[in-house]
């Protein structure tokens, strides 16, 4: 007997008999013609804030890398394992995405750990701890601050990471040379997960704020 999750199984039936059923047509026209995704979308592994749901999309309409707190590491040609590099590469130079949008979330767990690295056991030698080193000197200012709650510190030290990532993202060549000839967008949002709310970062000024519905 097959120890496969069954509510993995059972989600997948209703996704034949449903989604998939409904959209046959195009299911196959994605599988003759391939993907043509206009939007990148760096986001968190978080269960709770998975982007496809959050922006209502269907298949084929973005192209989504998700890791540890929707990082984006700045640009490092070393020979080594870069795999949020590589997606970001191949959905720019393969896929000639027109937007990319780097997207956290409240309530992340790989901020907390960032900001409270003693309270998590998170490895701080192995891959976690060096992945949310790149934060560090971020963390540290926010940490800092006597005038936040740690609520207001964990809000805003995940807003100025996606600040972060999209500065990373210009580090990249090819993002550079498109963003510098209007071929290509980049975009920061913060999702909270209890109430729903999508907050846009505006371009110029780096703030935060909804769209008007």
């Amino acid at each position: 007997m097959s120890d496969f999750p069954e509510r993995l199984l059972a989600g997948y039936r209703d996704f034949m008999n449903g989604h998939y059923a409904s959209a046959r047509e195009r299911y196959e026209d994605l599988a003759d013609r391939g993907q043509k995704p206009e939007v990148l979308v760096i986001a968190c592994c978080d269960s709770r804030a998975a982007p496809e749901t959050i922006f209502n999309c269907g298949p084929g309409e973005l192209f989504v890398v998700r890791n540890v707190a929707n990082l984006v590491p700045p640009y490092e040609p070393d020979g080594e394992f870069h795999a949020t590099s590589a997606a970001l590469e191949f959905a720019v130079q393969g896929l000639r995405v027109k937007h990319i949008v780097v997207m956290g979330h409240g309530r992340c767990g790989g901020i907390s750990a960032a900001l409270d690295p003693g309270d998590k056991p998170l490895s701080p030698g192995d891959f976690i701890g060096k992945w949310m080193s790149m934060l560090a000197p971020l963390t540290g200012q926010v940490s800092s601050s006597t005038v936040l709650t740690q609520a207001e510190r964990q809000t805003a030290l995940e807003r100025i990471s996606i600040r972060n990532s999209l500065a990373n993202l210009m580090t990249f060549p090819c993002v550079r040379i498109l963003s510098e000839k209007g071929k290509l967008t980049l975009h920061g949002a913060w999702f909270d997960i209890s109430s729903g709310e999508l907050w846009v970062m505006n371009r110029e000024s780096g703030d935060f704020a909804r769209p008007k519905a």
